[in-house]
């Protein structure tokens, strides 16, 4: 394992997390999609809700990923 290089990709890494994960992300793409065609809110609002949901899904992929990659090195 020594030469091994590992790459931390930026896609949304579905694979890598559990499955409650998983669902609270499908369920925060529903709500957001629903919010945004569907509801008769100033596009401000719209864009606002967009940028967070965009960011808490990032963070949520990037946490699942690091807290895989720690668990990995922390075996013996």
């Amino acid at each position: 394992m020594e030469g091994e290089q590992r790459k931390m990709s930026l896609r949304l890494g579905l694979g890598n997390m559990s499955t409650v994960q998983e669902i609270l992300v499908l369920a925060l793409m529903l709500v957001s999609i629903f919010a945004l065609f569907f509801s008769d809110i100033d596009f401000t609002y719209k864009i606002g809700i967009t940028a967070l949901v965009f960011a808490v899904i990032f963070l949520t992929s990037l946490a699942s990923q690091l807290l895989q990659e720690g668990n990995e090195n922390s075996r013996p």
